[in-house]
């Protein structure tokens, strides 16, 4: 670990975090492109400004939280290469976090892309 980080430095050791974990993982890129994704239909779909700041939050928790489980696993393999059930735990733990946002930012996008996908669809 580097002694004392100025400046910008955190903000670049940052970065390089999320760069190294994109190429590196991935569900990460999953996360990403399903992003893009959902962005891009929110805007196409004209969905109001609170919606898609509700998207952008859900969106930013689940990476928020996959670069989290990087991170433990990295950790956890670090301190312990060998299996190790705590190492196990921590792992499965931080995945499961992972998971449940997952699960309701996809409960959240459909809830907000229901009625405007079927007008546009033609149901309504």
């Amino acid at each position: 670990m580097k002694p004392s980080r100025r400046g910008f430095s955190s903000f670049r050791y940052a970065l390089e975090g999320i760069v190294t974990s994109y190429k590196t993982q991935r569900h990460l890129r999953f996360h990403c492109v399903a992003a893009v994704i959902v962005i891009t239909a929110a805007i196409a779909l004209s969905l109001p400004v609170r919606d898609i700041a509700l998207l952008l939050l859900v969106i930013a928790l689940v990476i928020s939280l996959e670069l989290v489980n990087t991170a433990i696993e990295a950790v956890v393999d670090l301190a312990a290469p060998e299996w190790h059930r705590l190492g196990k735990i921590a792992k499965d733990a931080a995945a499961g976090a992972v998971l449940v946002a997952a699960v309701f930012a996809i409960a959240i996008g459909v809830l907000i892309f229901y009625e405007p996908v079927m007008s546009w669809l033609g149901f309504r």
